[in-house]
């Protein structure tokens, strides 16, 4: 996991439906306008890699904790404060960025895979990035991920769903509702187009941050994990908060080789069919 330390670590909130109202966020963004009221409402960074010796001297206006590197694939540490901490079941994408006269002018999506944008579940948050990284294994992010052949109206990415589940005592929870990919609000080059302008565009105001900036104080990174956001959650899953010895896993399935029934016998066995399934199943643990 630690192959993504010089990545750019990037979130897109409020790109499915109802998720935010089910995580008790929509009102953090209450004054954020956005022009199709399908759109996501931003993005917010998670990871912001350190660079020796920057070209670039702009002032990094970030919290530190953010170049902490988060990315875990077989743990999550809860935070030292008590705090609710809830699992976000998603795709995150490993993208080549690419820039023409000092803005971002192009995004290109390599692999996918199953992601959990871990979150702290707190009231009066000043920005989105607060509840997102709190120190080393805050994040998930599966070993096996598959090739993007194409992101363009139509995806290989098409055939693939998305389901959740934590173990607990010994029993299995559907944790986030087991989805269709195409079941994001943007996808494909419609998604493309919007990250590129979010990212040259989104100011610092409300729980939004200057992600331009923060590339530019990161002397523009050539290489980026952006989780596309979090999947609706179950009644179980908007309801129950990670606790010491859960088991959450993630998966990201191709529907046409495997259904939600092999995923299922799947998760019981713990053995996955890893040609097939972007699996990431993390224990949860105390911090060190």
């Amino acid at each position: 996991m630690a192959k993504y330390k010089k990545f750019l670590g990037l979130g897109i909130a409020g790109n499915f439906a109802l998720h935010l109202d089910q995580a008790g966020e929509a009102e953090d963004f209450k004054d954020v306008i956005t022009a199709d009221e399908a759109a996501p409402k931003g993005m917010f960074p998670f990871f912001l890699p350190k660079v020796q010796n920057p070209v670039n001297k702009a002032e990094l206006h970030a919290k530190e904790i953010l170049s902490t590197y988060p990315l875990g694939a077989d743990n999550i540490k809860l935070p030292k404060d008590d705090v609710k901490v809830q699992a976000e079941p998603e795709v995150a994408l490993i993208c080549d960025l690419e820039y023409t006269m000092g803005r971002l002018s192009n995004i290109k999506p390599k692999y996918f895979g199953a992601y959990n944008d871990c979150s702290i579940r707190v009231e009066g948050a000043e920005k989105i990035s607060d509840k997102k990284n709190w120190g080393h294994e805050s994040k998930g992010f599966s070993n096996t991920i598959f090739p993007v052949k194409t992101f363009l109206e139509t995806s290989n990415m098409d055939n693939y769903s998305i389901c959740s589940f934590l173990r607990r005592d010994g029993e299995i929870h559907a944790y986030g509702e087991d989805v269709e990919l195409t079941g994001y609000s943007y996808f494909h080059e419609k998604l493309i187009d919007w990250m590129i302008n979010q990212i040259n565009t989104q100011e610092d105001f409300g729980p939004l941050e200057p992600i331009f900036e923060y590339i530019q104080a990161c002397d523009y990174p050539k290489e980026a994990i952006i989780s596309i956001g979090a999947t609706r959650y179950t009644e179980y899953g908007e309801k129950t908060f990670l606790e010491i010895g859960d088991e959450m896993i993630v998966i990201v399935y191709d529907r046409t080789k495997v259904s939600s029934d092999d995923v299922l016998k799947a998760v019981k066995s713990s053995h996955y069919d890893h040609e097939n399934m972007s699996v990431l199943a993390q224990k949860i643990i105390h911090h060190e």
